[in-house]
């Protein structure tokens, strides 16, 4: 569908140029970006799934293909990234990319494409027969993947190849036949149907592969016994019901017997539900007795194991659902729990906090300032429950631009620089729906061998002047970004948060 969109858009540029021409091709092209973030995280997914069989499943075999399945994920990166530094420099020797509308400024230009990608006078050097052989050879190297008696059926199923030219053409070569006189914005959606073809390569690849490694047999070395109860404290008159089961469980489990104190329990799917009404106030403790016919030997193996519960009185209990501690400027979740207590004689409250119930059990804490000692304070049962917490402010966020491993910093390429809007405070590993803001920050741009130009930028995104500077970017430029200050819900002021360099490679 994509290849006759790209002919119907191609036939028509041909017979007039117009702007809504131009716009369907970076539609186009987005689409096709969009397409091509979709199959990268589908193929992060499924690598998981690999890996984990494969570790579970250790064979030679497996190690193997979980190998080729992160030579697949390289393969596929590096394809990528070949086709993204093409892209940024026809975008770049054609003009640039405009800073309101954000496209290339020279979409229309037919020269930098056929200069760049057939040259003058056609020949086998010029970049796009380099492409060409590229793809080639990525076709190639992910068919050699798979194992020879099932290589032919991939023939047809990989998407990333080059269609050979018709024999009745005038043209010299692939290249010549393709990109000649294509102006940018036409073929910057070539480019990048070529990215998503590369991935959509390394699905079906990595789809056989997890195939490959799926486990045939039910592996259980070792054995423990667990009893699964709802909860292990009861009040009086209450029943205890627990699943008791193998921690190497698994459904397609047969021939397994489960006693507790010597009495069996029917099993099914791997599983049996014991189940009595609690009886006197105190611990009281079972024994159980597995035995499994090994799926692997054919011999019968048996572990016993104990589990107990306990059946007490009425109580209370207060929990923050993150941690003992509350953060200030944001909502802390809390659930008191309460044994044998209606909910609606429970009064809880949070002196010099504030809080708010938001459901049968749950309410959220909403403090303004630090404090070394909070309580909540929970009243309806026999005695008030007192529990402590800490208050502290949010921690200080990371400074980050874009995205990747060197969004805290390092060697970027130009088109990834001049892609980025501004930079943003990121709180990691920080658990609460919490966001803080850039107030502002000391840019510097250094070009390569000369002075360094300071600016000083306020909010997140950059000012015109700092737009400038970025869209100047060059291999050996310096972006230094010092003095950063953010400020995070219940800031009374920004809080300085540190300072990043980013080098053009």
């Amino acid at each position: 569908m994509i290849n006759l969109m790209y002919l119907v858009l191609t036939a028509m540029l041909a017979l007039s140029a117009s702007a809504e021409i131009f716009n369907a091709f970076f539609k186009l092209d987005k689409g096709n970006i969009k397409s091509g973030q979709i199959v990268t995280s589908s193929n992060g997914e499924i690598k998981k799934i690999i890996d984990k069989q494969a570790d579970t499943y250790k064979t030679d075999e497996n190690k193997a293909y979980k190998q080729k399945a992160d030579q697949v994920i390289s393969m596929a990166n590096d394809f990528n990234q070949y086709i993204e530094d093409l892209r940024n420099r026809l975008i770049e020797e054609s003009g640039g990319v405009d800073e309101e509308t954000n496209l290339p400024v020279g979409y229309k230009d037919q020269s930098v494409p056929t200069r760049i990608l057939v040259g003058m006078d056609p020949s086998d050097d010029s970049e796009g027969m380099k492409l060409k052989a590229k793809i080639d050879e990525v076709r190639a190297q992910l068919l050699g993947l798979v194992d020879e008696k099932d290589r032919a059926s991939f023939e047809s199923a990989l998407p990333l190849k080059t269609e050979p030219i018709p024999e009745k053409t005038e043209k010299k070569n692939w290249a010549d036949y393709n990109f000649y006189q294509m102006p940018v914005a036409a073929v910057l959606p070539m480019l990048s149907k070529f990215q998503v073809d590369a991935k959509s390569s390394a699905t079906a690849l990595l789809n056989y592969f997890l195939n490959k490694v799926k486990g045939e047999t039910i592996v259980m070395d070792k054995y423990n016994v667990v009893a699964k109860a709802p909860k292990g404290y009861l009040l009086e008159g209450q029943k205890y019901t627990a699943e008791i089961f193998l921690s190497a469980y698994s459904s397609q489990v047969k021939n397994m017997t489960i006693k507790v104190d010597g009495k069996s329990l029917p099993v099914k799917d791997g599983k049996a539900q014991f189940s009595e009404t609690a009886g006197r106030i105190g611990t009281h403790k079972h024994t159980v007795a597995i035995t499994l016919t090994n799926p692997l030997t054919g011999k019968a193996e048996t572990t016993k194991g104990e589990f107990a519960y306990e059946v007490g009185q009425k109580s209370v209990a207060v929990a923050a659902d993150k941690m003992n501690v509350f953060y200030v400027g944001v909502d802390n979740p809390v659930t008191v729990s309460a044994a044998g207590i209606e909910t609606s004689k429970l009064k809880v409250s949070a002196p010099g906090l504030g809080i708010k119930k938001t459901g049968k059990s749950s309410y959220v804490v909403h403090p303004t300032r630090p404090m070394k000692e909070a309580y909540i304070i929970v009243t309806g049962g026999d005695k008030p429950v007192k529990k402590k917490f800490r208050v502290k402010k949010i921690p200080d966020p990371v400074p980050m631009m874009g995205t990747g491993p060197t969004a805290r910093g390092g060697r970027i390429g130009s088109g990834t620089m001049k892609a980025q809007p501004g930079i943003r405070a990121e709180l990691v590993g920080f658990d609460f729906d919490a966001r803080c803001k850039i107030q502002g920050y000391e840019f510097t741009y250094q070009k390569k061998r000369q002075d360094p130009v300071p600016i000083i930028v306020k909010g997140e995104r950059f000012s015109p002047q700092a737009k400038r500077m970025v869209m100047a970017a060059k291999p050996g430029d310096v972006y230094y970004f010092d003095k950063i200050k953010a400020r995070c819900p219940g800031d009374k002021a920004g809080r300085p948060i540190g300072s990043m360099v980013f080098k053009i490679k």
